[in-house]
């Protein structure tokens, strides 16, 4: 029996490839003799460079940077298995978890530290990069980005803008003249879940800012803001970025990206499978497992899960997705390839005490699961 586990991060819990290493142990406690692979996913946000990196023998490497406070932050990022291809994830240079609760403001949080990180990618003569763009503290437009890769940004009297989304508000020009030439060459390729354009009721700032610590009233002034960064950025690059799906993702940085540099906006749990070759390990399996933190109506617009499930149905593989939860809408995945579910918890408990013991919860779940499908077998018989 070949088994496939490629589940997404049980989030503020258990990381991508601790989840698939705890079904692995729920599945040898049932199967000893069965092959597994591990292939850890993920959709762009937490978790995106530990996936990638363990599924292709890729290194993680660490830089100090420019947190979205201001503050220095220790944060990894990871060259892949081919030893081209550099792979980021902004949450962990200017994520939502390095600003403490009383501490949020997308007002003056900044993307500076991301733009380090491309900047230590460019450096190590890499001019292949995956950048995950969930999980941001920040609604500055990716401006930060390019301020670390040599980018200026002036208000009317020419003084140089400060960091964070509201300074955008009084944007008069923006010169490109110091932006890092090495990426013109750069093949950038930006893993991204969600389709909101960058303003508008959709915007970055009306649908994450309150998220981030933004009120109604600051929903406004910084939704105002990037509409004048875009038109500003607009004139300068010719990309009319801001309408493109993605370009409100990251608080406007899928935008940022998309004006300053060459990036492509795509799936993130696409990216994550072309990297790790799932589809061929799909076409010789005959089950797959993947699981999230939380399965409801959401899961079925492109989450990992689904992701994961639509191209094993094209080998026609059995999906099952295990769950920390089952919320409103979690049925409609069985529209979209995953054929059953399971929830991890096997008794009322708190939220806490599931995260807390989410890997033993995991391997019970993964256990369970597997007697049945044992069942199914004998039944057969």
């Amino acid at each position: 029996m070949r088994i496939i586990i490629a589940p997404d991060s049980f989030k503020g819990s258990v990381s991508a490839l601790g989840v698939a290493q705890a079904i692995k142990r729920g599945v040898h406690a049932v199967f000893p003799d069965a092959e597994v692979l591990k292939v850890p996913v993920a959709d762009g946000g937490e978790g995106t460079v530990e996936a990638l990196v363990s599924a292709t023998n890729g290194k993680i490497l660490q830089e100090k940077v420019k947190g979205p406070l201001g503050d220095t932050v220790l944060a990894h990022w990871g060259i892949l298995g081919d030893g081209e291809t550099a792979v980021i994830e902004m949450a962990a240079a200017s994520g939502l978890p390095l600003v403490p609760k009383d501490k949020r403001d997308p007002r003056i949080t900044t993307t500076y530290g991301t733009g380090q990180l491309i900047e230590a990618a460019l450096d190590h003569g890499l001019k292949k990069m995956i950048i995950g763009i969930g999980g941001s503290a920040t609604n500055d437009g990716g401006v930060g980005v390019a301020k670390a890769l040599g980018a200026k940004f002036f208000d009317a009297a020419k003084k140089e803008l400060p960091d964070g989304g509201a300074a955008l508000a009084n944007l008069a020009s923006i010169d490109l003249s110091g932006l890092d030439p090495r990426l013109a060459s750069a093949s950038i390729m930006v893993a991204c879940d969600v389709d909101n354009p960058l303003c508008g009721p959709r915007g970055a700032s009306a649908v994450y800012g309150p998220q981030k610590g933004a009120t109604p009233e600051l929903v406004a002034e910084l939704d105002k803001a990037l509409e004048i960064f875009a038109a500003a950025a607009k004139k300068v690059t010719g990309r009319d970025a801001a309408v493109r799906p993605g370009a409100g993702a990251a608080g406007g940085l899928g935008a940022g990206l998309l004006f300053f540099t060459n990036a492509e906006l795509r799936p993130g749990v696409e990216i994550v499978m072309e990297a790790t070759g799932f589809a061929d390990m799909a076409a010789t399996a005959q089950l797959v497992i993947t699981g999230e933190g939380l399965t409801d109506f959401q899961t079925a617009h492109g989450k990992a899960p689904v992701g994961i499930a639509r191209v094993a149905k094209k080998h026609n593989v059995p999906v099952v997705c295990l769950a920390g939860g089952l919320g409103d809408g979690a049925e409609d995945v069985y529209d979209q390839g995953i054929d059953a579910l399971m929830s991890i918890v096997p008794q009322p408990m708190g939220l806490e005490q599931c995260m807390a013991n989410g890997e033993v919860l995991i391997e019970a779940a993964a256990e369970r699961l597997c007697r049945l499908i044992k069942v199914g077998m004998l039944m057969r018989k």
